[in-house]
This record gives C-alpha cells, sequence and structure tokens, in this order.
C-alpha cells in the first residue's frame, strides 16, 4: 500500500472556507438554511462549515446530525448490527434549506439512505449535497452541489479523512495498491 497526503490541516481548513463561501454566494445569503452534517465526519464538517459562515455572514446557521445507518442498503449484508449514533436535528426543516453535508462521495450510497432519513424529519424546501471530496466512482444518481475537492482515484483506492475530532490530526489520505507494473524499477 501506498499512502499519500493530499491535504493537510491547512488544506482542509482553506478548503471548508472555499465551500462556506460558495455556499453563502449561491444561496444569496444564509437565510432559511440548516445544515446537517451525517455521521460520522459529516457531523464536524457542517459545523465548521456552519462557524466559516458565522464569520462571513454574521449569522448562527443551525447544525445537526443525521444517524443512517437504519437506511442503508448493505447493513444487512455486513452480517453485524448497525452502531447507531443517533440523529439530532433540533429544528423544523420544514420550508428549509437543508444542506447536507459529507466527507467523501464515493458510489452514492450513503446520501441515498440520508435523503431518506431526511424525508423521516419532515418536508424542506430543497435539500443540496456539499462534500469536502467526491472521488467519483457512482453507484447511483448522485451529484454533489458544493464539491471541495475532485480527486480522481481508481476503485480499488482507499480515501481517508482525520479530523481531530475523533483522530487527533486533520489530514486527508489517499491509499493505493502498488500493483506489479508499479513496483518495478
Amino acid at each position: 500500500m501506498k499512502r499519500k497526503t493530499i491535504l493537510d490541516a491547512a488544506g482542509i481548513q482553506r478548503t471548508l472556507g472555499r465551500l462556506a463561501l460558495e455556499l453563502a454566494e449561491r444561496l444569496q445569503g444564509c437565510e432559511g438554511v440548516v445544515l446537517i452534517g451525517i455521521h460520522r465526519r459529516g457531523v464536524p464538517l457542517a459545523r465548521r462549515i456552519a462557524d466559516k459562515l458565522s464569520e462571513v455572514e454574521k449569522v448562527q446557521v443551525p447544525v445537526g446530525s443525521l444517524d443512517i445507518n437504519l437506511y442503508r442498503d448493505d447493513f444487512s449484508s455486513a452480517g453485524t448490527a448497525p452502531v447507531l449514533r443517533g440523529t439530532q436535528v433540533d429544528f423544523d426543516i420544514e420550508g428549509r434549506t437543508v444542506v447536507l453535508v459529507d466527507d467523501v462521495l464515493f458510489t452514492g450510497r450513503t446520501i441515498r439512505a440520508a435523503l431518506d432519513a431526511l424525508v423521516d424529519l419532515g418536508r424542506p424546501a430543497r435539500v443540496q449535497l456539499a462534500v469536502l471530496v467526491d472521488r467519483g466512482h457512482r453507484e447511483l444518481p448522485v451529484q454533489a452541489d458544493y464539491v471541495g475537492l475532485s480527486l480522481n482515484t481508481r476503485r480499488e483506492d482507499h480515501v481517508e479523512l482525520h479530523l481531530t475530532e475523533f483522530d487527533g490530526e486533520d489530514a486527508l489520505l489517499l491509499e493505493t495498491q502498488i500493483t506489479a507494473k508499479e513496483g518495478r524499477p
């Protein structure tokens, strides 16, 4: 395995700052906007984006967290019970713009599950998606509205986001398999 740092802590902060600015610009402010992070790493990313929006727009954007584990289409095939982290949305989403926040967009299945979970909370005016990384390889027709970084990967590569809240550091890592052809001098 070959491991490469794609973004360090400063790079992640810059990328989140750009995402926040793009959100504020395209939504023409933050009136009626809420951020909902998808457990696990989408939650601290949503909080960080909300902090940046607060600096720029001088308003507090509500932030919630969404547990999608019971909505996944693969948890029964994994053979273990899903780990429930709990949904915490302490505000009404009815008629508001909900921006779902996730770390890495890959197959689209996590977002499909998030949309199913979100419907149980109410009917927003619109739902948009913000991701730190879009690595391609979709299995479902899902596209992010806001992308921090588009990363060209192979399907077997592994993209891993470390965040201080969970891992003690901020870093975006790419792990690739070294093939026999690549390993030769």
